[in-house]
C-alpha cells in the first residue's frame, strides 16, 4: 500500500471502536504500518483482518493500558515487529460522572487512569525509539471537557485537564529533539463512549446526543489526526479544538 504515510508504522490505542478504530483505518489507507491495541481482542482481529484485506499490514495487540506494564510492551513490540515507531495515538478513553462530595472514588481512579495515566505510560515508553529516531508523532485525543470543567462530569473533566498539560509539557521536552506532539479535542462525537456511564439515565441523555445530528463522525476526527501527522516535518500543529458546525456554545 501506497501513500503519504508509506514506511512509517503507527500505534492507535482504543482501536476496538470509535475513534481509535477510524483513526487506524485512516492512517493504514494513507500506507501507515499500524499496531492496534484495545481490551475487546475479537473486534481488534476484525479491524486487523480488514486493514489486511485492503492491502495493509496490521499488528492486534489485545489488553488494558491502564495496566503500565502491558502499555510499556505495546510500543516494545510495535518498534519490535515492524522495526520503528512513527506516530502515536493514544484513544483509549473512559467518561463518567461524579462529583467530589460523596463521589465515587474508585470511578474518579478509573477514568483517570484511562484518560491521563494510560497516555502516559505509552507516551513515556514511545519516547525511547522516537528519540533514537529523531522524529515522531504523539497526538493524545482529548475533549472538550478538557477546556470547559463541569461539575457532573467531575473525574472525565479532571482527566482531560490533567491530559491538556502533559501533553503540552510533553510537547516542550520534545520538540527540540523532532517529536511532535498534539492534543486534539474533539467536540460531540458518535461513538462508544456513552456506554460506560453508570447513571441510566444520563447514559441515555449522552447516547442521544453522540447519535444525533449534531455530533461528528470518528471518520472526521480521523481525518484531523491524519492532518496533523502529515504535515512537513517542521510544523507541529499542538492543540486542535475541533467541533461539530451546530456546536455554537461558548469557550
Amino acid at each position: 500500500m501506497t501513500g503519504s504515510l508509506a514506511g512509517k508504522v503507527a500505534l492507535i490505542t482504543g482501536a476496538s471502536s470509535g475513534i481509535g478504530e477510524a483513526a487506524a483505518m485512516a492512517l493504514a489507507g494513507l500506507g501507515a504500518e499500524v499496531a492496534i491495541s484495545a481490551r475487546r481482542g475479537d473486534r481488534l482481529e476484525a479491524l486487523a483482518a480488514q486493514i489486511e484485506a485492503s492491502g495493509g499490514k496490521a499488528l492486534a495487540l489485545a489488553g488494558d493500558v491502564t495496566d503500565e506494564a502491558f502499555a510499556t510492551s505495546i510500543v516494545e513490540d510495535t518498534a519490535s515487529h515492524f522495526g520503528r515507531l512513527d506516530i502515536l495515538v493514544n484513544s483509549a478513553g473512559a467518561i463518567q460522572e461524579g462529583y467530589v462530595a460523596g463521589g465515587d472514588l474508585e470511578e474518579w481512579r478509573r477514568t483517570i487512569d484511562v484518560n491521563l495515566m494510560a497516555s502516559l505510560y505509552t507516551s513515556r515508553a514511545a519516547m525511547v525509539p522516537m528519540l533514537a529516531q529523531g522524529s515522531g508523532d504523539i497526538v493524545n485525543i482529548s475533549s472538550t471537557a478538557g477546556r470547559r470543567a463541569t461539575a457532573l462530569f467531575g473525574p472525565y473533566s479532571t482527566s482531560k485537564f490533567g491530559l491538556t498539560a502533559m501533553t503540552e509539557g510533553l510537547r516542550q521536552e520534545a520538540g527540540a529533539q523532532g517529536i511532535r506532539v498534539c492534543l486534539l479535542e474533539p467536540g460531540a462525537t458518535d461513538t462508544e463512549l456513552w456506554t460506560g456511564i453508570t447513571n441510566p439515565d444520563l447514559r441515555d441523555s449522552v447516547k442521544q446526543l453522540a447519535q444525533s445530528d449534531r455530533s461528528m463522525t470518528p471518520q472526521d476526527v480521523a481525518a484531523a489526526i491524519a492532518f496533523v501527522v502529515t504535515l512537513p516535518p517542521n510544523v507541529n500543529v499542538s492543540e486542535m479544538l475541533i467541533r461539530p458546525t451546530t456546536d455554537v456554545a461558548p469557550l
